[in-house]
C-alpha cells in the first residue's frame, strides 16, 4: 500500500540478464525453443523494496557492482525490471552515467533540446531557459560545438544544467559530480539545495560519503543487488564504511557518539558544527580539535595562506597496531577541496596502547577564497584487509575565511604532521612545508 505523499515505490524489484558464453550460443538457444539453457543468469537486483516521499532527499550506497546504477536506471525508466515494480509519479530528470542521453554528433545548443524534447517540453519551452543553462554550464563557444569534442568535465557541466533547469519534480544523480571541479561542484550543490527547498525529491548515489552525509538525511545501502539497510544517514554510513573493510566485530552505532558527552571538547567549540555525521568502530576516539593562526586560537576569521595549525586530541579504547591520521578541507556545501593523512604524507605512526592519549597536528596553508568551508578529521588503522574507521567526524569544523584570495596567489595547502608529546614543542615559526 503506497503512502499518499509517495512520489517512489519500489516492490520486490528485480533485474537479472542472461550471459552467454559466446555469441552463437544465444543463436542455439532460440533455435531449440530453450528446451536446452546455453546462459547463465546474472543476477544484478533481487528483492529490493522502498518508498520515497515527496521532497526527500535520499543518498545510495553501496560497493562497485552492488546495484546503484542499475536501480536508477529502473527507476528513471531506462531498464525494465524482471520481477516486481516500480511505481514513480512526477517528471523526472536524470544525470545517469557520463554520456547517457547525450547524442555525440549533435552540437551542445543541439543536445540541450533534445533532452528537452524527450522531457516534454516545446522548442519555444527550451529556449527561454536556454540562455540560464548555457550560464550555468559556462562552456563558452564549445556550446555550439558538437559534444564528442567535450572533455568529461565540460560533458557534466552541459549535462547538469540541463538537469536542474527543466523543471525537475525529481532529481536523479548517479556519480556524476565526482567528475567535476571543486568550484563546479560547490555550484551544483546550492542549486540542488535550491531546487530541493522548492519540494523537489533528491535520489543521490556516490562514493564520497562526505557528500552522502552532507546532503542526505535518509540513504539505502546496497550489497550485492539486495537492500541491506534503510534508515538515517549516519548509520547507513557507519555500516557501508565498516562493511566495505570487513569489518564485523564492534558494529558502529552512532547513538554512541554523544554530541553532549561531557569529555568531549570539540563539542564545546565555538566552531564545532552540531551537525556533523560521526563514523566508526570507536576503537580510538577524537575528543577535542583546536584551530590556530597567528598564535591565535579560535580566530573569529582566518587569513588565506597563513600558516594554520590544526591541534586533534585522540584517545584510544582498545590497542591500536598501526593509527592513521587524516583531515580533509570541503567547501561549506560539500565540494572537496583537500584530503590527506599520514599514510599519504609518509609518516608511519607506532602503536598505540589501550587506555593511551596523543596529540596530534596538521599545519596547513589555506589559500583559500573568501567563504566558509568545513573540516573533516579522522582516526583510522591499518589491517590486514584495508583501512578500518575507527572515528571519522564529518564536517566536524567550520572556519570563515573573510578576504578573497589575493591575484595570482598560489593554490596550496602545503599540508604537515607532527606528534605531538609536549605542543609547546612545536615550531611555531616558519615550519618547513612538504
Amino acid at each position: 500500500m503506497r503512502s499518499d505523499d509517495a512520489v517512489i515505490s519500489v516492490h520486490d524489484l528485480g533485474k537479472s540478464y542472461r550471459l552467454f558464453k559466446h555469441p552463437g550460443d544465444r543463436v542455439k538457444e532460440f533455435l531449440c525453443l530453450g528446451l536446452k539453457q546455453y546462459h547463465r543468469e546474472s543476477v544484478a537486483l533481487e528483492g529490493v523494496s522502498f518508498e520515497i516521499k515527496r521532497g526527500e532527499t535520499v543518498g545510495i550506497v553501496g560497493h562497485n557492482g552492488a546495484g546503484k546504477s542499475t536501480l536508477l536506471q529502473l527507476v528513471c525508466g531506462v531498464l525494465k525490471p524482471t520481477r516486481g515494480s516500480v511505481w514513480v509519479h512526477g517528471r523526472i530528470s536524470a544525470l545517469l552515467e557520463l554520456g547517457t542521453g547525450f547524442n555525440a554528433d549533435f552540437t551542445g545548443r543541439e543536445n540541450v533540446f533534445f533532452q528537452g524534447a524527450v522531457i516534454g517540453f516545446s522548442q519555444n519551452e527550451m529556449q527561454k531557459r536556454f540562455d540560464e543553462i548555457a550560464t550555468f554550464a559556462d562552456i563558452g563557444d564549445y556550446i555550439d560545438q558538437p559534444v564528442r569534442t567535450y572533455s568529461s568535465g565540460m560533458f557534466l557541466r552541459l549535462a547538469f544544467a540541463v538537469a536542474v533547469h527543466v523543471d525537475p519534480e525529481i532529481l536523479v544523480v548517479d556519480e556524476a559530480l565526482s567528475t567535476g571541479d571543486a568550484a563546479f561542484q560547490d555550484k551544483c550543490f546550492r542549486r540542488m539545495e535550491v531546487i530541493r527547498n522548492g519540494g523537489c525529491t533528491i535520489l543521490f548515489v556516490s562514493h564520497a560519503v562526505g557528500q552522502i552525509a552532507r546532503f542526505c538525511k535518509r540513504a539505502l545501502l546496497l550489497d550485492h543487488g539486495r537492500l541491506v539497510f534503510d534508515g538515517p544517514v549516519s548509520r547507513t554510513l557507519s555500516l557501508y564504511v565498516n562493511n566495505a573493510y570487513g569489518v564485523k566485530q564492534n558494529e558502529p552505532d552512532s547513538s554512541n557518539f554523544s554530541q553532549s558527552d561531557s569529555a568531549d571538547g570539540l563539542v564545546r567549540r565555538p566552531y564545532y558544527n552540531d551537525a556533523e555525521i560521526r563514523l566508526g568502530d570507536r576503537a580510538a576516539t577524537i575528543w577535542d580539535a583546536r584551530l590556530i593562526q597567528g598564535g591565535v586560537e579560535n580566530p573569529s576569521f582566518f587569513v588565506p595562506g597563513k600558516r594554520t595549525r590544526l591541534l586533534l586530541n585522540v584517545r584510544f579504547h582498545v590497542a591500536v597496531d598501526r593509527p592513521v591520521y587524516e583531515f580533509s578541507l570541503k567547501t561549506a556545501r560539500g565540494a572537496m577541496l583537500f584530503g590527506t593523512n599520514t599514510s599519504e604524507l609518509g609518516t608511519s605512526e607506532k602503536a598505540q596502547e589501550k587506555g593511551s592519549d596523543v596529540t596530534v597536528c596538521f599545519d596547513f596553508d589555506p589559500y583559500l577564497d573568501a567563504g566558509e568551508y568545513a573540516i573533516s578529521v579522522g582516526i583510522s588503522g591499518l589491517a590486514p584487509t584495508g583501512s578500518v574507521t575507527h572515528d571519522r567526524r564529518y564536517d566536524s569544523i567550520h572556519f570563515h575565511v573573510a578576504q578573497p584570495l589575493a591575484s595570482g596567489g598560489r593554490l596550496a595547502i602545503n599540508a604537515e604532521f607532527h606528534k605531538v608529546v609536549d605542543v609547546a614543542q612545536l615550531p611555531t615559526t616558519e615550519l618547513v612545508k612538504l
